[in-house]
């Protein structure tokens, strides 16, 4: 392959991932105040999310990430997502000069049909909330969430375990 063809070839993919990444920050402030949660959701898919059925995310939703990551995120069917939760899927000090020797955080979320997530809640990288479990407003959860579970606190903890009726599936 010529010399100019690579070099065009590596332009016109910078030029992709750039767009991507630009397309996915716009979407994303769209979504976070959209007036109609229908909106949010369709919003949150295109910018690559794997949103379930009757999905409901509050206003003041964010995700962060890095812009070019697809796939992290992932939202199961009937979750509910009240105003301010925050999905951290990666962190990493920036500028900052420790950055070389500070540990890098980043990892896809999961939240499994059911879960309920209350206000203000953060998700921390590479965490699973499993089916059913509640998260308590304002916890930051850390690790994952066994299903059926409501923890709180910060960091949070398991404070009960569900016990759902005969036939709850």
């Amino acid at each position: 392959m010529p010399a100019w063809v690579q070099a065009s070839t590596a332009i016109w993919d910078k030029f992709v991932s750039f767009a991507w990444r630009l397309r996915k920050k716009i979407l994303k402030r769209w979504a976070r105040n959209a007036f109609f949660p229908a909106w949010r959701i369709t919003l949150l898919r295109w910018c690559g999310f794997s949103i379930g059925r009757e999905v409901y995310i509050a206003d003041d939703f964010l995700v962060v990430e890095e812009l070019a990551e697809r796939g992290n995120v992932t939202i199961g069917d009937r979750v509910s997502i009240a105003p301010r939760v925050t999905l951290v899927t990666s962190s990493h000090p920036n500028h900052s000069r420790i950055r070389g020797f500070a540990p890098l955080a980043e990892g896809p979320i999961v939240i499994e049909d059911d879960a309920w997530l209350g206000l203000g809640c953060v998700v921390l990288p590479g965490v699973r909330i499993g089916r059913g479990a509640v998260i308590g407003a304002n916890s930051v959860v850390l690790s994952d969430v066994p299903a059926l579970h409501v923890v709180a606190g910060q960091p949070a903890r398991t404070v009960r375990e569900l016990a759902p009726k005969a036939g709850w599936q």
